[in-house]
This record gives C-alpha cells, sequence and structure tokens, in this order.
C-alpha cells in the first residue's frame, strides 16, 4: 500500500509542478531562464518517479505508464484554467511521455539492468525533455500576445509582460537545459531506484 501511494504523491506533486512550470510563458523577460529551471525541475520529478514504478513493478513499459499518469492528471488541473477563459493551446502537451519512453527502453535493452537505467536512462531522459519541452513552446501561441491577451490579475508588477531579451544571459537555453537536466537526472535516477529499497 505504501509503494502505490508513494506513486500517487509523486504523480500528484509532478502536476502541481508542471502547472507552475506552465506559468512560465507569462514571464517573458525571463522566458529562456525560466524555460531552463522549469524543464530540469520536470526532467528530475519524472524520473524519480517512473524509475521508482519501474523498478517496482520490474516491468519495461512502466515508466511510460507513470508519464501518462502525469499527463492525464496535469489535463484534469489545466481544466480549470481553459475554465477560467484561457486558450487551449495554453492547456500542457503531454512532453514526458518521449524521455519515459526512453527510460524504458534503458531498462528493456539492458535485460532490467538497473544501474544502466540509472546511468544511460537518467542521461537520456534529462537530456531528452528540454528538446520536447521546447517543441511543445513551439507549438503553443506567440507568449508575448498571449501574456496582452489574458493579463492575469494577481501578476506582480515586477512579472509584467514586456519585450524579452533573448540570449541576454545565454544563448541555446535547450543545450544549457539539456546539460544540467542529464547530470541531475542521473542522481534523481537513482534515488528513484533506492527508494525501492526501503
Amino acid at each position: 500500500c505504501t509503494h502505490y501511494l508513494f506513486i500517487v504523491v509523486v504523480a500528484v506533486n509532478s502536476t502541481l509542478l508542471t502547472i507552475n512550470a506552465g506559468d512560465y510563458i507569462f514571464y517573458t523577460d525571463w522566458a529562456w531562464t525560466s524555460f531552463v529551471i522549469f524543464s530540469i525541475s520536470q526532467s528530475l520529478m519524472l524520473v524519480v518517479g517512473a524509475c521508482y514504478y519501474l523498478t517496482f513493478t520490474g516491468v519495461p513499459g512502466t515508466a511510460t505508464y507513470y508519464a501518462l499518469i502525469m499527463t492525464v492528471y496535469t489535463w484534469v488541473a489545466k481544466g480549470a484554467w481553459f475554465a477560467l477563459g484561457y486558450p487551449y493551446d495554453f492547456i500542457v502537451t503531454p512532453v514526458w511521455l518521449p524521455s519515459a519512453m526512453l527510460l524504458d527502453l534503458a531498462y528493456w535493452a539492458t535485460k532490467k539492468n538497473k544501474h544502466s537505467l540509472i546511468l544511460f536512462g537518467g542521461v537520456m531522459c534529462g537530456m531528452s525533455l528540454p528538446l520536447f519541452n521546447m517543441v511543445n513552446l513551439i507549438t503553443v501561441a506567440d507568449p508575448l500576445e498571449t501574456a496582452f491577451k489574458y493579463p492575469r490579475p494577481t501578476l506582480a508588477p515586477y512579472m509584467t509582460p514586456i519585450e524579452p531579451a533573448v540570449g541576454k544571459f545565454y544563448n541555446s537555453p535547450v543545450a544549457l537545459g539539456a546539460g544540467a537536466g542529464a547530470v541531475l537526472s542521473v542522481t534523481m535516477a537513482a534515488l528513484g531506484c533506492k527508494l525501492n529499497t526501503w
């Protein structure tokens, strides 16, 4: 019972994190910085829960199933945003599924080797999620236009949308997110596997 409860708790927290992460579409001046931070945070939440679930069941495919749980939870929660009048393309697309599939692939291809899952799966998941996240952003409406069209009444003054300074801090948010994510996701993959040895 504790195992399944943990899975639900991690999935719910992943969903809450994702809802907050979706807000970076409004933080236009910090768009690239927020993109990197939220890409890393989402990949870490995905990999710890998926590795836990995967090694708990021992069945390749459960990481993808876990990502599907995250996606459905997020769609249900984001339905509230849609009800408030936000555009449909503000609803999150399933960016976790391909990265979770890579975790399953690493586990299956190495004949359920936990250490290969941690090393190879963690690196692949951490590197791929920022890429899929950018594809996700490309498919939605222009962030600046959306921010002005659907202003948030609770938005703090310093978060008021202004013209973004792209490249002000670094040139490639995808590369930075993928590099940091690849390193950190290995650690979180190890944690996810370790949680099964309580």
